[in-house]
């Protein structure tokens, strides 16, 4: 521990010290008497800058700045699921105690909970021949997920020592390992690991798997692939967090990571009050039993908050290397590359586009770049999947958050503000959006759903094209003058817009879709444009095509077929023939 740097400038966050030579980059510090956590960010000669992740209120000149040796890194063990911590692995109600409703400067590193036993069902004997990754113990840490005690990369040995299954806290050694060169390696029940550092893998996979969130405009239109990013960018009120919640409960990802970056502290207080009461669909428990939640409100130190987004990948990426499937939700990454912009002015680095620094689109890609399909250390299967909300200014998307973002990611889900005040939600719109996991997913679809699946979704957003460049004409002279066949794409439009994209969150049976209810709607939709398209071809007039009734009745599918009675889908066919058949044999 080096004591003979000085603190010589105050900048907020940002503090410069003397003596710092022997200093290394990234290394976690503590500032000052109050013993403030900070990060190494930059060395000159002598002269050090740290950026510190707590306030610095009462920080004083000549303060001492003191090494810890070591990088910003996070404890990695039980007692994360069901958890709410701050930007930097701090647990909330723990803080809450220490200090109330308000975090305290020099509160320190607290983390999980060391004080808790947890019952360790030994996997490995004494013996034993164990290579990195592969699992010593397991420990129920839920009720619904196992937690595995892994060997830590880079170590490897024989088991020379190891306790009997039962009831052990954080740092007691339940292994002891000796390596070739007659090492002894003891291993507990964590690991630390920086935050900036991604973990590693044995390899990176093709993705071919989607990750399924039983909302329609998503698991078909704009699929995302596991393992894969996505952007939801939208302007105030357009339904981001709303998005985000259903993700998070209903996405078929093992582990949920959910990071709420410099929003709103009323926006965490929902997150925070809302998900402990949320029941699991896969499991019919809470759903925080699978859920790891970090709180960084706008009102908390600001390099708490660039921080928060590694804490929330690296805990993403060690529930991977368990062989877990995990989604991580940013709300906002915008706030975290406000964060960037104001510890870069207060460097006084040369700023970029809109201020943001130069280095905003390498931080972006080094985040994203942290999801994938991979094979564990361990040889299994297992996902980081990244969903990212951007919140731009006024609902601008040609800002430099979104814009970068748009170049990392493989999904952009474009939300919608006039779609939003329409109340149409989910408000993703369905020209700005794409995916482009859609060639890659196409033959799980085939596989596993229907052969034709990916061919009527083409069908349907050529409807929906068709029909947005008819409003323009509508909007000028009337939907009159338009020949009858253009003005079935604009019924058709309307059916596949209310009845199969619009999604009510708050309904039992449309909050969450299976994908093969899906398929059988966009069957239904499509089976009434054929039919209808038949019947315009010999002359029938669109007033008498367009059934009220029938329209109605297929437009209110999704709360009228439940979704574990999907033969009702057959009797609604025979419907539709039972209307047309008599029709088009009267005009034939």
């Amino acid at each position: 521990m080096r004591n003979d740097a000085k603190v010589i400038m105050i900048n907020g966050p940002v503090v410069k010290g003397r003596g710092m030579a022997n200093f290394k980059m990234r290394e976690m510090v503590m500032v000052g008497r109050q013993k403030l956590i900070g990060e190494v960010i930059g060395l000159d000669g002598d002269v050090g800058t740290v950026q510190v992740y707590e306030e610095t209120e009462g920080l004083m000149l000549y303060e001492e700045i003191t090494s810890t040796g070591k990088p910003l890194s996070l404890k990695l063990g039980p007692g994360l699921l069901k958890n709410m911590f701050d930007g930097i692995e701090r647990p909330l109600k723990r803080l809450q105690e220490l200090s109330g409703d308000f975090i305290a400067e020099g509160i320190g590193l607290i983390t999980i909970d060391e004080d808790k036993e947890w019952y360790v069902e030994m996997v490995v004997k004494k013996g034993d021949y164990v290579d990195e990754g592969y699992t010593i113990g397991v420990v129920p840490e839920t009720s619904v997920i196992e937690h595995r005690i892994m060997m830590p990369p880079g170590k490897n040995g024989r088991v020379v020592h190891c306790v009997q299954d039962g009831r052990y806290k954080l740092n007691d050694v339940i292994c002891v390992l000796e390596t070739e060169d007659h090492e002894k390696i003891e291993v507990k029940l964590y690991q630390e690991w920086p935050v900036r550092e991604p973990r590693p893998i044995l390899e990176r996979k093709a993705l071919t798997i989607p990750l399924l969130t039983g909302q329609r405009v998503l698991d078909v239109f704009f699929p995302i692939a596991k393992g894969g990013t996505a952007a939801i960018p939208g302007g105030f009120g357009t339904g981001k967090t709303m998005t985000q919640h259903q993700l998070a409960k209903w996405s078929d990802a093992d582990i949920i990571v959910y990071i709420g970056c410099g929003e709103r502290g009323n926006e965490m207080t929902d997150v925070l009050n809302e998900f402990p009461k949320l029941k699991d669909p896969i499991s019919g428990k809470s759903i925080m039993e699978r859920t790891v939640l970090i709180a960084n409100t706008s009102n908390m130190p600001v390099a708490a908050r660039e921080a928060s987004i590694y804490t929330g990948i690296t805990i993403a990426e060690y529930y991977r290397d368990m062989g877990y499937h995990v989604a991580i939700m940013a709300d906002s990454t915008s706030r975290w590359a406000e964060a960037l912009r104001e510890l870069s002015g207060r460097l006084e680095e040369m700023p970029a586009e809109e201020g943001f620094p130069a280095y905003l689109p390498s931080r972006l890609a080094g985040f994203y770049e942290r999801a994938g399909l991979v094979e564990t250390l361990c040889g299994q299967e297992a996902s980081v999947t990244i969903i990212g909300a951007v919140s731009p200014a006024g609902g601008d998307f040609s800002e430099p958050v979104t814009e970068n973002t748009k170049r990392y990611v493989n999904a952009f889900l474009a939300l919608d503000k006039k779609l939003a005040y329409a109340r149409h939600y989910p408000a993703i719109n369905w020209l700005d959006s794409y995916s482009g996991y859609l060639k890659m997913l196409s033959d799980w679809y085939s596989n596993f759903v229907s052969e034709n699946l990916m061919e009527l979704r083409a069908e349907m957003i050529k409807v929906l094209h068709e029909e947005d460049k008819l409003i323009d004409i509508v909007q000028l002279v009337g939907e009159d003058v338009l020949p009858d066949d253009q003005r079935l794409i604009l019924e058709i439009a309307k059916v596949i817009k209310v009845g199969f994209l619009q999604q009510n969150a708050f309904h039992k049976e449309d909050t969450y879709v299976p994908i093969q209810k899906q398929h059988l709607m966009l069957e239904i939709i499509n089976y009434l444009y054929e039919r209808g398209k038949e019947a315009i071809k010999l002359g029938i007039p669109i007033s008498v095509v367009k059934n009220d009734e029938l329209y109605s009745k297929v437009t209110r599918i999704k709360y009228t077929i439940k979704n574990d009675n999907l033969q009702d889908f057959g009797y609604l066919m025979q419907a539709i023939d039972a209307f047309y058949e008599p029709l088009i044999r009267k005009y034939k």
